[in-house]
């Protein structure tokens, strides 16, 4: 059986590395995408099993990228999990509202965190 595929979507490379190093090292497959126009074309190409997001991306923002995938027949079961430096309530809601299955703040704990996909992908 082929490894889960899971698609990071951020622009700061310091924050996609040790997480990608930590999911390899899990068993997943990782694909990267550093703005918002990339994620939601490797989302559409890639068909990833799960998607890490962004919210503050050059060119289309990541609550963009999340509606277009999840109101999109293709690609809506794809699970999203926003990962942000951004933590009001109001940002959590519009998460909610763009269709985010989870949205967790940054900085992560990186053990929650592959605990956290790999309950998402059972």
């Amino acid at each position: 059986m082929s490894p889960k595929k899971i698609l990071i979507v951020d622009d700061e490379e310091f924050f996609i590395e040790p997480i990608k190093i930590l999911l390899e090292r899990s068993g997943y497959e990782v694909i990267k995408a550093n703005d918002g126009m990339s994620g939601l074309e490797a989302a559409r190409t890639q068909n990833p099993d799960l998607i890490l997001l962004d919210l503050m991306l050059p060119g289309i923002n990541g609550y963009q990228v999340c509606r277009l995938l999840k109101y999109d027949e293709k690609y809506k079961h794809i699970p999203t999990m926003i990962v942000s430096a951004k933590d009001t309530e109001k940002d959590k809601q519009l998460g909610k509202a763009c269709g985010a299955d989870l949205y967790l703040t940054k900085p992560l704990n990186y053990v929650d965190l592959v605990k956290q996909i790999g309950e998402i992908l059972e």
